[in-house]
């Protein structure tokens, strides 16, 4: 089966709802957030809007993508894909757009995260060449 949908930037505040609504039914990838707020999303969107995507099918959001530049290095951040819109290509043209426009600003290498118990996300990401690095360990700290 093949849809037509197109992929775009991000809108905000038109999206914001419907997004979010597709992270919190997305599985056991996506974790919301303080980043996730309305406040954080406009500070996120100041820096680089052009690397918050969204896969839209007949006036529906059901795909996005986070990417954030800093310069050196590109991290993905919320890769959703609605569940009836999965093995389409959606997710996989998401990256590939993302990838597109990290590479445009000069970004040589990119991360994500993803969460142990995620084989799904795993096994899409591996048949897409990212590989895990096992000399890396993942912290975080809160700074508000």
């Amino acid at each position: 089966m093949t849809i037509n949908y197109v992929l775009r930037d991000f809108q905000y505040p038109m999206d914001y709802s419907a997004v979010v609504k597709l992270w919190e039914i997305a599985g056991p990838g996506i974790h919301l957030g303080r980043s996730d707020t309305p406040d954080e999303i406009e500070k996120k969107l100041s820096r680089d809007p052009d690397l918050f995507l969204v896969a839209e099918h007949n006036g529906k959001i059901i795909g996005s993508v986070i990417g954030g530049y800093d310069g050196r290095r590109g991290m993905m951040y919320h890769l959703a894909v609605d569940a009836d819109y999965r093995r389409l290509g959606v997710g996989e043209n998401l990256v590939k757009e993302l990838e597109s426009r990290l590479k445009s600003k000069g970004c040589v290498r990119y991360y994500l995260l993803v969460t142990k118990d995620n084989r799904q996300a795993i096994d899409f990401y591996e048949k897409r060449g990212f590989i895990h690095l096992d000399e890396l360990q993942a912290y975080a700290k809160d700074l508000i």
